[in-house]
C-alpha cells in the first residue's frame, strides 16, 4: 500500500496548504481527498507535488507492506 503521511508533514514543514495545492498547482480537491485516504493517483500528480514542494518522492510518499496484516 501506498501512503502519503509524509506529504502532510512535508507540506507543513514547507508552509505550503491545500489552498496551495489547488490554486497555483492545479490539485483538484477530490484529488486532495485521495491523497488524504490513501487511495490511488496519477503519477503526474505526484510529479506535480514534488515540483511545488521542491521535494523527492520519498518525501511525499512511501510504501507500507500490508499483505502480513492480521485479522
Amino acid at each position: 500500500m501506498i501512503k502519503f503521511d509524509r506529504l502532510w508533514k512535508t507540506m507543513e514543514e514547507k508552509n505550503v496548504s491545500t489552498y496551495t495545492l489547488r490554486e497555483k498547482c492545479g490539485i483538484d480537491s477530490k484529488t486532495i481527498r485521495r491523497l488524504k485516504a490513501n487511495e490511488n493517483i496519477e503519477t503526474k500528480t505526484l510529479n506535480k507535488l514534488c515540483a511545488v514542494l521542491d521535494c523527492r518522492l520519498e518525501d511525499i510518499a512511501e510504501y507500507v507492506d500490508d499483505s502480513h496484516k492480521s485479522d
